[in-house]
């Protein structure tokens, strides 16, 4: 089953040709070369290709991007605000390794237990939110110097330890 990482949301229209705005978090400055496909999500875990026509970097975090069948400003309207996933494989190329989006798929381990799989990154001022699932609960967990303990890219896991009480709250 290919796996998918949300990479941002389509924010705007732009023009009269169906362009967007899509609102990245990729952690470099890229115009998706050569990426042929998006996927929206219309219904939770459910999917919807999208084929890319072209698109032109706008700034570090945003990128114009026209989509196959979407010929006017209001078949692009209907696209805005969904969210913008990429399968896996492309995911990694695009992705900056040193970005916190890079952290998707990573497991959370706090003092030797593994809590979870990360499936968000949520970036903030003066930390990152990882959103894990945690007895069935959606748990936000921070990231930040004084829980970060290490970051094992081998093996795919974020060492942490967190404040006493706070996975308590999610249990």
């Amino acid at each position: 089953m290919t796996q998918y990482f949300k990479i941002g949301k389509l924010v705007a229209t732009f023009g009269v040709d169906g362009k967007l705005v899509l609102k990245h978090s990729l952690g470099k400055k890229t115009s998706l070369k050569r990426l042929e496909t998006i996927f929206l999500e219309e219904r939770k875990d459910s999917f919807l290709p999208y084929f890319i026509e072209n698109t032109t970097i706008k700034t570090d975090s945003e990128i114009y991007i026209k989509l196959e069948g979407t010929n006017t400003k209001e078949a692009a309207h209907k696209l805005t605000q969904k969210e913008v996933w990429l399968a896996e494989v492309d995911f990694k190329k695009f992705a900056a390794k040193s970005s916190p989006i890079s952290l998707l798929g990573f497991h959370l381990i706090n003092e030797g237990e593994d809590i979870g799989e990360i499936l968000e990154v949520i970036e903030q001022p003066m930390q990152v939110l990882c959103k894990i699932m945690l007895n069935d609960n959606e748990a936000l967990i921070p990231l930040h110097e004084e829980t970060l303990q290490k970051v094992d890219k081998k093996k795919k896991e974020i060492h942490v330890i967190l404040p006493e009480g706070l996975l308590d709250i999610y249990r």
